[in-house]
């Protein structure tokens, strides 16, 4: 393959392509897995698959002792339908890649075959390991990964991450140095009350009016117990009771979700959420039951991992286009990577106005300006090659 810039955009917007034309949802990324490991054989690459699990690894070894660096790409889709008018348009009806993890794999890709092109598994001083990872959009895929022992033989020394922002335009990057992604939990309330007739209230014990007060009083316990200078997230998605407007039903169930940038807000949340649960049995006459699903944790960048993709950012962009980042409440389950070494993700400006390219992530509109995949193969590329000194 030829190594210049014009020869490897058009294969990145190739690969790109391929992968988006055919997403595919979490723990079911069967084609996508053996496409990943098809690229990688052709790069000379060695790849394994992950054992009962969709996703691969690959490795580029150095012939001189050093750390390994791992580069992790989620490689899920989402369950949505597309309605862009592209050519290389989603062909799995219902699902989507509208997270941009397609762009992520490519990138990965990208710098694995930079590295195969430059010769310079000959030259580093040490390897690189690379993290192909499903089912990141359920949060469970990183912490499936690392209990297969993926961080080791050989043990992964510092890892990094990429994800599209479509609030940056394409040319600009940013990095979270130290703290990044909220935390993210799940939690489903049952009320059971007594069904009854809507002319006699009396005779019933109304579960709706019992969400309806947990849904507005749980909107107070950001307000007067998280400190304003912390930030936590408490949202009732779904409320669903009844089948008919004249009839007031036995149960309703809500499910809402919980996001904080610390562990002692999450937790004083959390007790706060099933102590207003539990006081509506006396309130109202209902039974309840709060069932917490703990989802991915806070992610904390490291500061001497995250300033590493700062200055290879910077000398690929130059430093007018690079920014240290606030923290958002998102989550993302790269932090049970951070959690175990040393690591730092970034997010990397996806978005032309010009282009019309500016929808939100998960949007079925989602699409990026392809100039990112050679950016952010470049600046990969450049973190890796000053962390193994070549």
């Amino acid at each position: 393959m030829s190594a210049n810039s014009s020869d490897l955009f058009q294969w990145l917007v190739e690969v790109r392509r391929r992968l988006h034309m055919h997403p595919e949802i979490s723990h079911r990324e069967t084609e996508t897995t053996q496409t990943i490991i098809s690229i990688l054989k052709d790069l000379g690459v060695e790849a394994t698959p992950l054992e009962d699990m969709t996703g691969a690894i690959g490795l580029v070894r150095g012939t001189r002792d050093g750390p390994t660096i791992g580069l992790r790409a989620d490689i899920d889709a989402l369950p949505i339908e597309e309605l862009n008018d592209v050519p290389y348009r989603s062909r799995n009806p219902g699902v989507m890649h509208a997270c941009g993890h397609d762009a992520h794999t490519t990138i990965m890709l990208g710098v694995a075959r930079r590295l195969v092109d430059a010769g310079l598994p000959e030259k580093m001083k040490g390897s690189v390991k690379f993290f192909f990872q499903p089912a990141e959009e359920r949060g469970a895929g990183a912490k499936a990964m690392i209990a297969r022992g993926v961080l080791e033989n050989p043990r992964v020394d510092r890892i990094f991450a990429g994800h599209m922002a479509p609030t940056l335009p394409v040319g600009q990057v940013g990095v979270f140095r130290g703290l990044g992604y909220a935390s993210a939990d799940r939690f489903v309330l049952t009320i059971t009350g007594k069904g009854a007739h809507s002319a006699y209230p009396e005779e019933g014990c109304d579960p709706v009016v019992a969400g309806a007060h947990f849904v507005t009083g749980a909107q107070s316990i950001v307000a007067r117990n998280v400190k304003p200078t912390e930030a936590a997230v408490i949202t009732v998605g779904t409320f669903k009771a009844g089948d008919a407007s004249n009839v007031i039903p036995e149960t309703a169930r809500l499910e809402g979700s919980i996001r904080t940038l610390n562990t002692e807000a999450r937790n004083l949340v959390i007790a706060r959420l099933k102590s207003m649960a539990s006081a509506l049995e006396q309130m109202f006459g209902v039974s309840s039951d709060f069932e917490l699903q703990e989802g991915v944790p806070v992610l904390t960048n490291d500061i001497d991992a995250a300033d590493a993709l700062y200055a290879a950012s910077e000398k690929v962009l130059g430093r007018d286009n690079v920014s240290y980042l606030p923290p958002i409440m998102g989550s993302e389950d790269f932090s049970y990577f951070t959690h175990e070494r040393p690591a730092a993700i970034m997010r990397l400006g996806c978005s032309n106005e010009a282009k019309g390219l500016t929808r939100s992530l998960h949007s079925p509109y989602f699409d990026i300006d392809e100039k990112i995949l050679e950016i952010g193969s470049e600046i990969f590329f450049e973190a890796v090659c000053t962390a193994l000194g070549v």
